[in-house]
């Protein structure tokens, strides 16, 4: 399974070494990354894939939710059905 994240926040260093630590953790695989800063603020876009066998999608979005929270970023895993879906023509 596919799942878009996304990281917004003041820029500090080390983000995409702890976000993409956590996605390890989990064995989720990112598969591309795309990052930017713009002034002070940091903002990330990640394609990751992992085996929802291993770890389930709630409990993966939830760990972000609390890295987020631990370091003042606004982390989102979005399914990339629903991705898929809100942006269909």
């Amino acid at each position: 399974m596919k799942a878009i994240i996304t990281v917004l926040g003041k820029d500090t260093v080390g983000i995409l070494a702890k976000v993409s630590s956590a996605c390890a953790e989990e064995n989720v695989n990112i598969i591309e990354v795309t990052q930017s800063v713009l002034q002070d603020m940091f903002a990330m876009i990640m394609l990751s894939e992992f085996d929802s066998e291993k770890v389930s999608f709630d409990e993966f979005q939830k760990k972000l939710d609390i890295l987020g929270d631990e370091n003042g970023l606004k982390i989102h895993v979005m399914h990339e059905d629903i991705f898929n879906s809100m942006h269909k023509i």
